[in-house]
């Protein structure tokens, strides 16, 4: 899975949330990820922000659209339509600060409450370059990952380790899932997206059948 496309050129649109308290690195994952950038000084601002990224998965085009929470969590104010047409969430918590890993189990809760139950979700331990400040050991992720049947991932926005792989991740099983309900609804012989036509999966989470999922 790689490479960049023009931006109106893809064969599926994913909307994918990011949650997690606030400070857990959620906004630069998000910049890493579709501009390759990462903010030292960057503050929570109010409001929901959203960045897209184009991939390709196997010979089709995903464009990814990714919703971060922009400091809404701070207040718990985060809207039912934040949530809206999510076919893939990444929870993410702060490996050097255990209130947020216990504070996972609440947000997938709130996640299940506004999204259909075959969600697409992969837990995130952010800032794993702070070895030395390691609170929330790599097992104990994967554990409750196993736990709740997650995909699992410790990364570092300020690194860059494995955020490519981790939002690839949830995108390739979305795509996944999206072509064998094609194929099994018969929507063409291949199964594949009539040419010229886009499928805005971000509306129509329903269709979506869960697959066993990672666990790095």
């Amino acid at each position: 899975m790689a490479g960049y496309k023009v931006e109106d050129d893809y064969d599926y649109l994913f909307k994918v949330v990011l949650i997690g308290d606030s400070g857990v690195g959620k906004s630069n994952l998000l910049s890493r990820f579709t501009k390759n950038e990462f903010n030292l000084e960057s503050k929570s601002t109010i409001g929901v922000e959203f960045a897209t990224r184009t991939l390709k998965v196997d010979d089709k085009v995903v464009k990814a659209q990714i919703w971060d929470t922009a400091g809404q969590e701070r207040y718990r104010a985060i809207t039912s339509a934040y949530y809206r047409g999510a076919v893939g969430a990444l929870l993410v918590y702060d490996t050097t600060r255990r209130a947020t890993f216990e504070n996972v189990d609440r947000w997938l809760k709130e996640l299940k409450n506004h999204t259909d139950p075959n969600i697409v979700v992969m837990l995130v331990g952010n800032k794993s370059d702070l070895r030395h400040l390691l609170a929330v050991p790599t097992e104990d992720g994967k554990s409750y990952a196993e736990q709740e049947s997650l995909c699992f991932m410790e990364t570092s926005a300020l690194e860059a380790t494995n955020v490519e792989d981790a939002f690839a991740e949830v995108l390739t099983q979305i795509y996944r899932i999206t072509s064998k309900k094609q194929v099994e609804a018969g929507e063409d012989a291949n199964g594949s997206v009539p040419k010229g036509e886009k499928i805005e999966v971000k509306n129509d989470v329903s269709a979506l059948k869960k697959l066993g999922c990672c666990s790095n």
